[in-house]
């Protein structure tokens, strides 16, 4: 018989214990105004929160054919005492995921919170995407009550895997989609153009030189995102494009940034674009999907061959891009790679 799960997933932004349908139903309407320190920010704020939310969306649509998923709950830093309240039924597993690093909004509360949950009998997840051994102290909090640990390809911080039990099972993969897995229906004939996607880092010199010379290189055939990512809610309507060049990650001179990448080429296959993706000097996990042509790649800071990585991509078939479609979906996302892990 399948496993009856349920997934508690923490979100930093969610104000109460509620289920995910409830709270994504709030998200749109959330007032974050007293959450931010100045008014500019505000803008920033929603972003985050619509990406985190989107994860919760994520989590609930887990799929696996050993387990049957229940209604997924989420929850902020204040439903812990509601969640507390709870009687688990005896024939459901229920998992605490925490993603990112967002384990450090609860820095010096965790082992306090962790331990009120004891009489649950949680089993506790944690998506980490990046280098939260080596870079946040929430780490050595939440590290003796793992039962799953998805962290980056670089080698976890010796220090903190003394911290992991025995039991933990620990998985090396990065950053992948948070996007459910073909919600964004595929394209048959999307513009030929090439749409560039930037992020919080903003316009940065490198930034500007690739923009200057793409737009030079291909006029209206390429169109420049370069302030920030395109908002969640506006994520599918890119799919009218047909490859999106990705730039550096957000610690793309850090030892393991040099060996990863952020979201952004996932989500674009998701979304059956064609990702252009730049890599570090020393290359990245990125490698097989580059030699099955999932994604084309040039050289960090190389116009050259972003041009012609830009040409491979606005010269590939449909049928090459419907595999790269079909296979970001089936398995780049964050609920596929959890719930396989789960299983």
């Amino acid at each position: 018989m399948p496993r009856n799960v349920r997934i508690i997933h923490f979100c930093p932004w969610a104000d109460r214990l509620e289920t995910v349908a409830d709270f994504l139903a709030r998200v749109p309407t959330l007032d974050l105004a007293p959450r931010v320190a100045r008014p500019d920010l505000l803008p920033m704020a929603r972003l985050d929160c619509d990406w985190h939310a989107e994860n919760s969306r994520a989590f609930a649509a887990m799929q696996h054919p050993e387990i049957s998923f229940q209604p997924a709950l989420v929850t902020g830093p204040a439903g812990f005492l509601a969640l507390a309240k709870l009687t688990r039924p005896d024939d459901e597993e229920w998992w605490l995921i925490f993603d990112g690093q967002t384990p450090q909004k609860l820095a010096g509360m965790l082992t306090k919170i962790l331990k009120v949950l004891t009489p649950l009998r949680l089993r506790v997840g944690w998506y980490a995407f990046d280098e939260v051994s080596r870079t946040i102290s929430a780490f050595a909090e939440l590290a003796p009550s793992l039962d799953l640990l998805i962290h980056d390809e670089f080698p976890i911080a010796p220090t903190a895997q003394a911290l992991l039990p025995k039991s933990c099972r620990t998985i090396h993969r990065s950053w992948v989609a948070n996007v459910v897995p073909f919600s964004v229906p595929f394209n048959e004939s999307p513009e030929d153009k090439i749409v560039f996607l930037g992020s919080k880092l903003g316009l940065t010199e490198h930034r500007q030189r690739q923009i200057d010379f793409l737009k030079a290189e291909f006029g209206n055939r390429f169109v420049a995102i370069h302030d920030h990512s395109v908002a969640v809610a506006d994520r599918h309507t890119l799919n009218r494009f047909k490859v999106s060049v990705c730039p550096e990650g957000r610690k793309f001179t850090t030892p393991a940034m040099s060996a990863t990448h952020t979201d952004r080429p996932f989500w674009s296959g998701c979304l059956g674009m064609i990702p252009v993706s730049e890599n570090s000097a020393t290359g990245d996990r990125l490698n097989a999907l580059a030699s099955e042509q999932m994604i084309f790649r040039y050289s960090h800071g190389n116009l050259a061959e972003l041009k012609r990585a830009c040409e491979l991509a606005l010269s590939a078939s449909t049928e090459q891009r419907r595999k790269i479609y079909e296979h970001f979906n089936r398995f780049e996302t964050v609920g596929t790679v959890f719930a396989a892990a789960i299983a």
